[in-house]
C-alpha cells in the first residue's frame, strides 16, 4: 500500500511537481493530513487482505513527513497491534528537510527503506528544488543523508530526471559520487497529464518534461561516467542499469511497468480514497475508500478493470514494431514512457542500442563472481 499521509502538501516548491496538479484537480480535494480513523482503516484493510504473508507500507507525498513523527509512531504501533504473523516492511520517499536526529532514529529503529529526493548536484538541485520560502536546500538534504547513515540507514537517492538535469550527465554523476550515493534511481520528469489545460502552470511543467533526445543523451553520458568511476568512487547501483542487467539474465525488473504491463497498486490518499497508480490519482480512477471498502472489493471493481484495459498509447508514438528490445520492454509504463518515446522516436531504444551489450557483460561477470555460480 502506497500511503500519502499529507496528500500533496510539501515544504518545497519544485516547479515540475506533477502530484500537486493531480490533487488540485480533484473535485473534493483532499484533507491536509490523514487523521487517526483513516490511518487505522489503512492498517485494518491491509491485514484483512493479507492475514498471513507480507504487507509493504510505502509512504510518499507531496512530503509525507509533514504528517508528523507522532503520526508515524502511531502508525507503526497500530501495525504491531494488528499484524499477527504477517511480515511487514516500510519505505518512505522524502525530500529530507525534516530528517532530524529523532526522525532518523525512528527510521533506523523500524528498518525503513528511505529514498531521499536530491537532484544531482548542488547548483542543479538548488535551482530546481527550492524550499517553499525560496531558500536553497542542497546543504540541508546532504546533512540529512549523513544523519541517516549514522542511524544505520543507507538511503537511496532519487533524482527527478528533468530536461535541465538530463543536459549534464557527468555533473550529475560527480555530484552523486561526492555524496557517497550507493543506490540511485532516476525518475523521468513528466509533463502535465493529458497535455495540460493551457495554464501557466501547465506550460511550466511542460518546459521541464523529459524528451526522448534528452533521455538518451543523459543515459549515454551517465553510463560512461558510471563505468569510469566504479573503481575510484566505489559501487553505485543505478535503477535503470540494474533493471537492464537483470533483464539480460531473464530476471524480472524491479521498476513498476518496466515490462509494459500494469498491475494495480493501492495508493491511499489522506482522506482514505484509493487509486490504482499515483500517476492516475484523479477522480476518474478512484477505486473506493479504505473507510468503507475492502481491498478485495476495490481490486475486483469496475475502475480497476477499466484501468487495466485502457489503451496503452496511440499508434506511431514509438517505433516498437521493428525494435529488437521490444521483448524486454513491451512499450514500458504508459505514463513514464511519454518521457522517452514521442513523435516516432524512442530514447530508451537508442540507449539500449548504445549500452545493452556493456550492461549485459557486467551482469554476466557479476554472476560469475557469485559463490554459487
Amino acid at each position: 500500500m502506497l500511503v500519502k499521509p499529507a496528500s500533496a502538501a510539501c515544504d518545497m516548491a519544485c516547479s515540475y511537481c506533477f502530484y500537486r496538479d493531480l490533487a488540485q484537480g480533484r473535485e473534493r480535494g483532499c484533507r491536509p493530513v490523514m487523521d487517526r480513523p483513516v490511518m487505522e482503516a489503512v492498517v485494518l484493510r491491509a491485514f484483512e487482505a493479507v492475514p498471513d504473508g507480507t504487507v509493504a507500507f510505502d509512504f510518499q507525498g507531496g512530503e509525507p513527513t509533514l504528517a508528523g513523527l507522532d503520526f508515524f509512531e502511531a502508525f507503526v504501533a497500530e501495525v504491531e497491534r494488528r499484524r499477527g504473523g504477517c511480515r511487514v516492511s516500510y519505505a518512505i520517499q522524502t525530500n529530507g528537510l525534516a530528517l532530524d536526529e529523532r526522525w532518523c532514529e525512528f527510521l533506523g529503529r523500524n528498518r525503513f527503506l528511505v529514498g531521499v529526493s536530491l537532484d544531482g548536484s548542488r547548483s542543479l538541485h538548488d535551482r530546481l528544488r527550492p524550499a517553499a520560502d525560496g531558500g536553497a536546500t542542497w546543504s540541508r538534504v546532504a546533512a540529512s543523508l549523513g544523519r541517516l547513515r549514522r542511524h544505520g540507514v543507507e538511503p537511496a537517492v532519487l533524482c527527478v530526471l528533468s530536461s535541465e538535469l538530463a543536459r549534464h550527465p557527468q555533473q550529475v554523476y560527480r555530484g552523486l559520487a561526492s555524496l557517497g550515493a550507493r543506490h540511485v534511481q532516476f525518475i523521468p520528469c513528466l509533463g502535465p497529464a493529458e497535455g495540460g489545460d493551457g495554464s501557466p502552470r501547465s506550460a511550466e511543467m511542460a518546459s521541464h518534461a523529459l524528451t526522448p533526445g534528452r533521455f538518451v543523451h543523459f543515459y549515454r553520458g551517465f553510463l560512461d561516467a558510471w563505468e569510469r568511476g566504479q573503481a575510484e568512487d566505489g559501487p553505485m547501483a543505478v535503477g535503470l542499469f540494474d533493471d537492464v542487467m537483470g533483464l539480460s539474465l531473464g530476471r524480472r525488473p524491479r521498476t513498476c511497468g518496466a515490462l509494459g504491463a500494469c498491475a494495480p497498486q493501492f495508493v491511499v490518499e489522506s482522506d482514505g480514497s484509493v487509486y490504482p497508480c499515483d500517476f492516475y490519482a484523479s477522480d476518474r480512477w478512484c477505486m473506493g475508500n479504505v473507510c468503507s471498502d475492502t481491498i478485495e472489493a476495490m481490486a475486483a471493481g469496475a475502475v480497476v478493470e477499466g484501468f487495466l484495459s485502457r489503451p496503452r498509447r496511440a499508434d506511431g508514438d514509438a517505433p516498437c514494431t521493428d525494435c529488437g528490445f521490444e521483448g524486454i520492454c513491451h512499450g514500458g509504463c504508459p505514463r513514464l514512457s511519454t518521457a522517452f518515446a514521442a513523435d516516432g522516436r524512442c530514447g530508451y531504444r537508442e540507449f539500449l542500442e548504445y549500452g545493452y551489450g556493456r550492461l549485459a557483460r557486467r551482469a554476466r561477470e557479476r554472476v560469475g563472481r557469485m559463490p554459487w555460480a
